[in-house]
């Protein structure tokens, strides 16, 4: 109950805040600069690999369409797709399933059974278009979309084929609309540590890495002057920056650290994805007034962990993957569904150094 009262006070501060700002920020003198930021690298560490063309040809997969012609018969041409199933449709034959075959592996199986009606035919087989392979490029793109990878492609040729990132249109002056520096690569619901900075703005090719089937890559834009509090709060969302805000109104806007919430960890992610600066801060002690409340800036990740940590790496690893997967999500869906662009609706759980919950330290969190 006292927790309740004690959080119903410090909404009221949050909400008393918001609504003075009609006459000026007010000076918080228990609020403080943050000054136990450190460097922490991320496990998510940069491979070799990816700048190597991969040798492995173009296979079919669901939503790809083909060009399918029997040579000599000018009847016989069809566009089948390949459905879900990953099987196509042609001519006499059954299903064929070519989900994974390669076009000339796609020919030889259906040359192969077409010889069991029509002798020995020659087929003629092309990609007509692609679909089972994307790539998403949003944010400050000139022509953002969603685009086919049919062959091997760099992160500086796919930024071209989506028209390269917005600069400003004034005769008088150049301005990247474009923050390169939170700019981020997301593979299979992992960050993927390419500095578009280094790449894009100082010619760094050591970050222009080779693209995989279903890569996001996402720019926001330079004016954007977010904060983001998520993790084991009530309401996870991206909160508009002003000249004043602290964690504590932070955490009033979120409604409040949930029931399972552990406090006494509270991990605040400062700087580029590429260089995260990292402070772990006791709310505990701040909401009893043992510690003084600290002063937040512009692009900071608040995340309330659901249980003490045990290895800092692997936390911070699993609080970038919680918020470039929140993020690129709400994009996703924003863009197919025609709204605007930006970050704000509510996300779930992350997870930790077990796999499970970040840290997977001991216990279960009771706002310790």
């Amino acid at each position: 109950m006292k927790k309740i009262i004690l959080f119903v006070a410090l909404l009221s501060v949050g909400l008393g805040l918001t609504a003075c700002r009609s006459t000026g920020p007010k000076f918080n003198a228990r609020a403080q600069t943050l000054t136990n930021l450190t460097s922490v690298s991320l496990t998510n560490q940069f491979s070799p690999a990816w700048l190597k063309e991969s040798d492995e040809f173009f296979t079919l997969g669901p939503g790809d369409v083909l060009d399918v012609e029997i040579i000599g018969e000018a009847t016989s041409r069809s566009s089948p797709i390949v459905g879900p199933d990953g099987k196509i449709y042609y001519y006499l034959l059954p299903g064929l399933n070519v989900w994974g075959l390669t076009i000339p592996q796609t020919r030889e199986l259906l040359q192969n059974e077409l010889a069991k009606y029509v002798g020995t035919p020659q087929v003629a087989v092309n990609l007509k278009t692609p679909g089972s392979k994307r790539i998403w490029m949003l944010g400050r793109f000139n022509k953002p979309g969603i685009y086919a990878m049919v062959a091997p492609m760099t992160v500086l040729e796919a930024v071209a084929l989506a028209g390269g990132t917005m600069r400003s249109s004034s005769p008088v002056v150049t301005e990247e609309l474009a923050d390169l520096h939170h700019s981020f690569l997301v593979r299979g619901g992992k960050y993927i540590p390419v500095d578009f900075q280094k790449l894009l703005a100082e010619g760094d090719m050591s970050q222009n890495i080779y693209l995989q089937p279903d890569d996001f890559i996402f720019v926001p834009s330079s004016s954007a002057q977010e904060i983001y509090i998520l993790g084991s709060v009530r309401q996870p969302r991206a909160i508009p920056y002003r000249d004043d805000i602290s964690l504590v109104s932070a955490m009033a806007m979120a409604y409040g650290p949930a029931k399972e919430a552990w406090i006494s960890q509270v991990t605040i992610v400062r700087g580029s994805l590429s260089d995260p600066k990292v402070a772990v801060v006791d709310f505990k002690a701040i909401e009893k007034g043992n510690a003084p409340d600290v002063i937040l800036e512009p692009h900071d990740i608040v995340y309330v962990p659901f249980s003490p940590y045990s290895i800092l790496d692997r936390y911070l690893t699993s609080i970038v993957n919680t918020f470039v997967g929140t993020v690129a999500a709400n994009e996703g869906s924003r863009f197919s569904a025609g709204g605007p662009i930006g970050v704000a609706a509510p996300v779930g759980t992350g997870n930790g150094s077990t796999g499970q919950t970040p840290g997977g330290g001991g216990g279960t969190g009771t706002g310790n």
